[in-house]
């Protein structure tokens, strides 16, 4: 125990390359929450806007301070000098997705430890990039889908391995999720985010992938944009809308997870921003947006288990508003992520039990994952495999391209063998 403790009091600098508020607000500052235990210190951020770099260091040496650890973080106006900071030990890259490839192959290149939130990029070209440059230097890196962090998930694939459902043979993800975010910031045109499907569902892809222990073989989906569609009217931004409308940014459903309130209290530079590719508060209905906020997307794997997506990023404000169902050949397991609970049917039915998940963290950031997160990238930092891989980005963000082909093509069949990156070696 005490070799522990002296190891976990060893400060590990950690640079940030993207200052917004999942590298910040979520990360960041769980980070400082569990200092004491993990020995992590932010030392660096990088950001292309120097305002929120500065509001970023602000924000984060104030939140350490609170638990009981000074720290001193320099900005760097590009990642090559954060990357080559000798102070920093652990390079987190928490950018948009159009802006991973570059900071993310020169962090790997400089054999230090590196994190990746997801997806691993916007399109298959920079994924495919990520992916050999990390086969090439032998520099693993472990990226954040949160749901393997998450109490109820990681009991749910436990219970599955233990054989309580006997074998697995159909999975199921319900995601009415009222996230109109994505309507209002970069996620809001493919080329800078690969859609929010690749955003919010590479999330999923990556749950089918985990439960399901396979690659996929094929895939058709269907889909499209049916509530935040362009207007030629529409303003650019909601702060110069006088519109009555259920999607300004002050208006969302999902304005308390970080909208309106979190930019004011990190000062200005969020709603000095001209450019739509940066501001927070585009008007969902301004034209150029060619995301899709709904799809139905069916998957076969080679080994013969069979999922099914029903998503969009519209709806209501609900507990049940994302679940998982586990189909096996005695039983079912229904998780349910907003209440933290399994129910579970098992033995043909003659048992039924409900599961709370639970624990202190799960009022924090994604229901106690961010916390899970810092210390498995602590155990990473040690030399043990990553809890979530590049290979696990590389794969799921290659279904998401292949569902967007089969809804752009009208449901058409997307055999994997024939599509992008199924020639490379992972």
């Amino acid at each position: 125990m005490k070799k522990q403790t002296d190891k976990c009091c060893k400060k590990i600098g950690i640079g940030i390359i993207g200052a917004g508020r999942r590298g910040i607000r979520c990360l960041g500052s769980r980070i400082a929450e569990q200092t004491q235990q993990t020995g992590f210190s932010i030392t660096a951020v990088c950001d292309r806007n120097p305002a929120r770099m500065q509001e970023a260091a602000q924000i984060l040496e104030k939140k350490f301070a609170e638990h009981g650890t000074e720290t001193t973080i320099t900005c760097y106006p590009d990642y090559q000098s954060l990357i080559d900071d000798p102070a920093v030990e652990l390079i987190m890259i928490t950018t948009p997705s159009y802006a991973h490839r570059d900071p993310v192959i020169a962090a790997l290149r400089s054999g230090k430890k590196v994190y990746l939130d997801k997806p691993i990029a916007q399109n298959m070209d920079d994924s495919i990039a990520i992916m050999k440059e990390e086969q090439r230097t032998g520099n693993r890196l472990i990226m954040g889908f949160t749901r393997r962090y998450e109490n109820p998930w990681r009991k749910a694939f436990a219970l599955l391995q233990e054989g309580i459902i006997g074998d697995l043979c159909m999975v199921q993800i319900r995601a009415v999720i009222p996230y109109d975010v994505y309507a209002h910031t970069w996620h809001r045109r493919r080329e800078w985010s690969g859609s929010p499907l690749n955003d919010k569902s590479s999330h999923h892809f990556d749950v089918f992938n985990w439960f399901a222990g396979s690659r996929a073989e094929r895939i058709s989906a269907f889909g499209g944009q049916r509530v935040y569609t362009p207007e030629d009217d529409a303003p650019a931004f909601c702060a110069v809308c006088s519109r009555e409308c259920p999607y300004r940014v002050d208006a969302s459903p999902l304005s308390e997870m970080g909208m309106q309130d979190v930019l004011r209290s990190e000062g200005d530079s969020w709603e000095c921003e001209t450019e739509e590719m940066y501001r927070a508060d585009n008007c969902v209905y301004r034209p150029g947006s060619d995301l899709e906020d709904h799809a139905t997307i069916h998957i076969a794997y080679e080994n013969g288990i069979t999922a099914s997506l029903f998503w969009c990023i519209f709806g209501p404000r609900s507990e049940d508003q994302e679940t998982l169902e586990l189909v096996g050949t005695k039983g079912r397991i229904i998780l349910t992520r907003h209440t933290a609970e399994l129910d579970i049917v098992t033995d043909y039915g003659k048992r039924h039990e409900v599961i709370d998940c639970k624990d202190d963290e799960f009022p924090t950031s994604h229901f106690g994952a961010d916390l899970k997160l810092i210390r498995d990238m602590r155990a990473f930092f040690d030399g043990t495999e990553p809890a979530v891989s590049a290979k696990d980005g590389f794969e799921s963000t290659r279904m998401v391209m292949a569902a967007l082909q089969s809804i752009d093509a009208g449901g058409e069949l997307v055999r994997m063998q024939d599509f992008p990156g199924g020639g490379l070696t992972i």
